[in-house]
């Protein structure tokens, strides 16, 4: 004690105050270790963590390769069906193609054959056309021959007829220069028959004199013509306008009979058709 209580007090001071400097690094280490303690158990949880969510994710990554996998097998089969049927509907229409241009080219063909056909008949036609104006030019020529031997004479009223026909053939002529209608007929005696829109009667035939007797009845009227000779032109008036009609008798035979025609205006009434 003695020698503790004659230590100096500046030793003691400075003791204590490194006594105190440690205690306070101690404190400071024991405190620094404990936050370090934490932070290292902290990290490790995280790197725990870390690592639990790395094998999450690497199992989730092997889930998807797998899925993806199986997706893109079923993807390639898909395509190489679709691609199959692809290729079989171009075969397809590859083949249709050919056929559609073989049927086009034999077409085509039989068009052309066609074509020189029609062709061939144009020119055989254009050929006929010409004989036919050749022949109906020869034809007017000839109807314009016999029209201008036909006679022309006055009839019975004292009127200026028109060109008579002697038979069948004159009267051909005359209805194609078209300027007035023609009615044949043929009478018996003692008939009565229409002709146009007349009537007619045969009473009395000479064949010996070429003479006979004729009664027509139109519009309510009767006129006797009474021996006539034949090819005389025999004239009335009829109609609602007068217009002048002639009978020409062509022919008596034995039989009592005569034949000849009735000639009206172009504009006269026509007689109803046949069953009216």
């Amino acid at each position: 004690m003695s020698e503790f209580e004659n230590t100096p007090k500046s030793y003691s001071g400075a003791l204590l105050a490194a006594i105190g400097v440690a205690l306070l690094c101690a404190l400071g280490s024991l405190f620094w270790a404990y936050s370090l303690s934490g932070k290292v158990s902290t990290q490790q949880t995280d790197l725990q963590e870390a690592k639990q969510r790395n094998t999450e994710l690497a199992a989730d990554l092997r889930e998807t390769n797998a899925r993806l996998k199986v997706t893109a097998d079923e993807l390639g089969k898909s395509l190489g069906l679709t691609q199959k049927q692809m290729d079989d509907r171009a075969r397809q229409i590859v083949a249709r193609e050919e056929v559609e241009n073989r049927r086009l080219e034999t077409a085509q063909k039989e068009t052309a054959q066609q074509v020189s056909a029609v062709a061939t008949d144009v020119s055989g036609v254009k050929t006929d056309v010409g004989g036919v104006k050749t022949d109906l030019g020869k034809t007017q020529t000839d109807l314009a021959g016999a029209i201008g031997q036909l006679q022309s004479m006055k009839g019975d009223l004292g009127e200026h007829s028109g060109l008579i026909a002697r038979n069948h053939d004159e009267l051909e002529l005359l209805k194609h220069k078209g300027d007035r209608s023609y009615y044949e007929f043929t009478l018996s005696k003692g008939d009565k028959k229409p002709v146009g829109t007349v009537s007619l009667e045969l009473k009395k035939t000479d064949a010996k004199k070429n003479k006979f007797t004729l009664i027509v009845y139109a519009d309510d009227k009767k006129y006797e013509k009474k021996d006539r000779n034949v090819n005389e032109p025999l004239q009335f008036y009829s109609g609602k306008d007068p217009a002048l009609y002639e009978i020409v008798v062509n022919s008596i035979n034995a039989k009592n009979q005569v034949a000849g025609y009735l000639s009206t205006p172009k504009n006269a009434p026509a007689p109803p058709p046949v069953g009216q």
